[in-house]
Formats: C-alpha cells, structure tokens, sequence
C-alpha cells in the first residue's frame, strides 16, 4: 500500500519514522543521518523498528545505535527503548526508541 501525504517537519513536535522488516544496513545509516538532521531542530524523535522475528528490532536498534554514537558529539544523545512486542496473528514483532537531544 503506498499512502502519500504532506506535511512539513515543524509542523510535528515529535517526528516518527518507522524501519520496515525488510530493510538492511544501508537504509540504518540513512536513518541514521535523517535522524542527526531532524534532531538539530527537534528535542527528540520517536522510531519503530520491527522485524519477521523476536530479535530483529533489538539487532537493528544495536545497529542504529552504533552508527549514531560515531557522531561528532554522541554523549549528547540519549536512547530509550519504548514498547516491545509482536502483532497477533502475524509473524512481526516491532520495539519503539525514542532518542533524545537534550
């Protein structure tokens, strides 16, 4: 299903951004310098990662991480993992980050 819609990022106090089971490393780093851009002129973001298995959104939120944290200044980041689980009757499971430029 494809949705467009438009909106301008300082219309949103918080942006949210989702990582699709499907997607790879390289998709991480581009979230990841999404990510640095929004969050210098945002407090925080909010992302949801999900997977095809319980493991997957914690293995890609290690990853984003680690790519974050190579950044010029990344003790000013805070990360805080936010709800986890699995959809009924289905095979996804997602976990939420919230990550924070204090």
């Amino acid at each position: 299903m494809r949705l467009e819609y438009g909106f301008s990022l300082d219309q949103v106090e918080v942006p949210r951004f989702a990582v699709e089971a499907q997607e790879g490393i390289g998709k991480l780093f581009t979230l990841a310098t999404l990510s640095m851009n929004v969050l210098e002129t945002h407090r925080s973001i909010e992302i949801v990662f999900h997977g095809l298995n319980p493991e997957d959104p914690k293995r890609k939120i290690a990853s984003f991480k680690q790519i974050m944290e190579t950044r010029l200044n990344p003790s000013a980041l805070s990360f805080e993992e936010g709800e986890a689980g699995s959809i009924a009757s289905s095979s996804s499971s997602y976990q939420w980050l919230v990550v924070q430029n204090p």
